[in-house]
């Protein structure tokens, strides 16, 4: 009864832990990608916080066309030993090929909910702050620019209300229902 009782909060901790790392990581690539503001505090706090191992892998994994494979490569080997880990809590026995093909999915899908919750956040703070410059508003709009501004061309703006953002929501969850589950199902059927 002890250890089924410590299991979900143990559980719970590792993926939040792995979790907010892994985020912090992707947010930098990403926020490279679009070409974020470097020198925004944000932007310093995420360099700061995810530079330690970084510089490490830096020096073994070059990258490739402006893209800093490095971060991706860390989130992957985090979010497999994140797997592996919660997989041995529950008392399973697991290889290593199971984590490591799981992981790709799994980090797509919370690239794809970075961008869906940045769309919200953004919408949500153009309702209660229009106009204030803040350096997290900034980012989230370099972040979501990508995706916003093709979904803009096609929907502008009715009546001085813009619907571009629940464009672009609906979109990315359905790309999220369209891509995940076949995804998950590949790698379930190459692991057994």
């Amino acid at each position: 009864m002890g250890s089924s009782y410590l299991t979900n909060p143990v559980v719970f901790l590792v993926q939040t832990l792995f979790g907010l790392y892994i985020l912090a990581i992707l947010l930098r690539f990403l926020l490279q990608i679009v070409k974020a503001d470097f020198y925004n505090p944000i932007s310093q706090f995420l360099v700061k916080v995810t530079n330690p191992p970084l510089k490490l892998l830096r020096r073994v994994i070059p990258g490739f066309g402006g893209i800093d494979l490095s971060s991706l490569i860390l989130a992957w080997v985090l979010k497999t030993a994140e797997l592996f880990i919660v997989i041995l809590i529950a008392g399973q026995s697991a290889s290593l090929l199971g984590p490591l093909l799981l992981a790709i999915p799994e980090l797509i899908e919370l690239t794809i909910n970075i961008f869906l919750f940045a769309v919200l956040i953004q919408v949500i703070l153009s309702w209660v702050s229009p106009g204030n410059y803040n350096p997290a508003v900034s980012l989230l709009y370099s972040l979501t620019g990508p995706v916003m501004r093709p979904a803009q061309k096609l929907l502008p703006p009715v009546g001085g209300l813009d619907l571009s953002p629940m464009l672009v929501m609906i979109g990315l969850v359905l790309l999220k229902m369209l891509l995940i589950p076949p995804l998950q199902q590949l790698t379930t059927s190459l692991i057994q």
